[in-house]
């Protein structure tokens, strides 16, 4: 399930319900409850069976899993020792699992008025494999002592990677439905990807691993049970971002007892958020989507370069309206609950260079990336002996962090050129900006050649992106490279 304005009706009428009724500390408990109910109602039902229950299930385990690895330990005779729970957790711990327990009842209520998309498994079998599961976490802490914080820490993040891998490749993702299927009785053949659709997992893993390397360089901020799981699970930003920070988002979350309820310019700036956010996405992308937008099987059939030209446009304004659509729908909803989510666009199709559109679009995923990849690469490769060259590091660490955000989307042949695509051409445009630095400080003597020079490069910067638009869309190399040879005119 995605935003409709149905779901933003009730989500709105939420927000009246948290402004009005809930009060001081209560928010804090309301959010989590929502938070929690909401990814299971939000998930869309799967083919393999409790497979949309399941895999929720699985994001609040893990959810929890991380955030107890990621408590700040001291060491005691050779041995970690971390807090013990204070009561405001266990507390958290018994609402998470009775909240996944009940939500498991509605196995025994009807299709029309469930709150999770397909029936579920039974609530006594829930109960007793998150019984199971905790008994056997406390078993492995016991060993988990004696091991070294980091290198816990570095495990957690490569299974996070590993269930990343096999939900973003399509033969992993078929061989696990197949299995699935196969435990279920069901008709092993019919294994595929869409059988899995994990909704949210991928803006889950990032804020996971975002949370375990800062603890790994000491500066994340100590967490409670309650103020992780909102972090992590809030409903708002669950299907398409923004990324948020942690510490940031809990300087939010922590004024939310002081929070005015019906304050009039919250409400009004949130109001403004979602209806720009509906008019983009309702009116202008679905509006493009009807025939004026590229896909794979009108780029197929056009021949006119002109028309797949136009489509192409369509394309790159639609998936811009869309996506920045969504954001200002979750930031606006985001603000009617007292959290204020990070901008995620600011205009990127007016950038003049690709390093600016980059600043520009899908701000929290590339400043993640940047901080997560760019830099630790790039200081890695700094202290190695011998020193690359730094035009060696600078292409390396550029090159990886754009193949991590393609592979982000989806680990295929298509994500990986695309990936490839802007990383040369952030490194390009790093080596001309260097060359020519001087030059173009001189244009501001220049006014009229300063203005042709940024219309040139902006014309340049927005094709060379709608063009790389055509391997993020397409399916194969093979059609994408087909699609460009229509484009281009070679081919017919």
């Amino acid at each position: 399930m995605t935003f409709d304005p149905f779901l933003i009706a009730i989500l709105i009428g939420l927000g009246l319900i948290y402004a009005v009724l809930i009060k001081g500390k209560w928010r804090g408990w309301f959010l989590l409850a929502a938070s929690v109910i909401a990814i299971y109602w939000l998930q869309t039902a799967t083919a393999v069976r409790f497979g949309d229950y399941i895999l929720q299930t699985v994001t609040v385990v893990l959810t929890v899993l991380t955030w107890w690895v990621t408590r700040p330990s001291s060491h005691k005779e050779g041995k970690a020792v971390w807090p013990s729970l204070t009561r405001e957790d266990w507390l958290t711990l018994a609402v998470v699992f009775g909240l996944v327990v009940a939500l498991a009842f509605n196995r025994f209520v009807d299709a029309d008025y469930r709150l999770t998309p397909a029936r579920p498994p039974s609530p006594l079998w829930v109960a007793g494999i998150l019984l199971a599961l905790g008994l056997v976490w406390a078993g492995l802490t016991r060993l988990l002592r004696r091991a070294d914080q980091r290198k816990v820490l570095t495990a957690v993040i490569l299974l996070i990677v590993l269930l990343f891998i096999i939900l973003k490749s399509p033969p992993l993702t078929t061989a696990a439905s197949a299995y699935w299927r196969s435990l279920t009785g069901q008709q092993v053949a019919l294994g595929s990807p869409s059988d899995l659709v994990w909704l949210g997992f991928s803006y889950v893993a990032f804020r996971l691993i975002s949370t375990l390397r800062d603890r790994q360089t000491g500066i994340l901020p100590d967490l409670t049970l309650r103020e992780y799981v909102v972090y992590v699970l809030f409903f708002p930003a669950y299907v398409s971002g923004p990324i948020d920070r942690a510490e940031r988002f809990v300087e939010d979350f922590r004024e939310l007892p002081q929070l005015k309820g019906l304050d009039a310019n919250r409400w009004l700036y949130g109001g403004q958020r979602i209806f720009a956010g509906m008019l983009k996405k309702f009116v202008i992308a679905d509006s493009l989507a009807l025939g004026m937008s590229l896909t794979a099987e009108n780029a197929a059939q056009t021949q006119s370069a002109d028309w797949l030209w136009v489509l192409l446009y369509g394309y790159a304004l639609r998936l811009f309206f869309d996506f920045s659509g969504y954001t200002d729908i979750a930031i606006g909803i985001g603000v009617l609950f007292g959290i204020r989510l990070p901008e995620n666009f600011r205009r990127p199709y007016l950038s003049t260079n690709i390093t600016a559109f980059w600043q520009r679009w899908h701000i929290t995923l590339s400043d993640w990336a940047r901080f997560y990849v760019f830099s630790p690469l790039s200081r890695s490769l700094l202290r190695r002996k011998p020193r690359p060259s730094k035009t060696l590091i600078i292409f390396l660490s550029q090159m990886s962090t754009m193949l991590v955000i393609g592979l982000w989307h989806g680990i295929t042949w298509n994500f990986i050129i695309w990936g490839t695509w802007h990383g040369v051409a952030l490194f390009a445009h790093k080596q001309w900006s260097d060359k020519t630095r001087r030059w173009y400080n001189d244009l501001s003597n220049h006014p009229w050649q300063k203005r042709s020079w940024t219309a040139v490069t902006w014309f340049l910067t927005f094709n060379y992106v709608a063009l790389g638009w055509v391997w993020f869309l397409m399916p194969t190399p093979q059609l994408a490279l087909e699609t460009f040879g229509k484009l281009l005119g070679v081919i017919r």
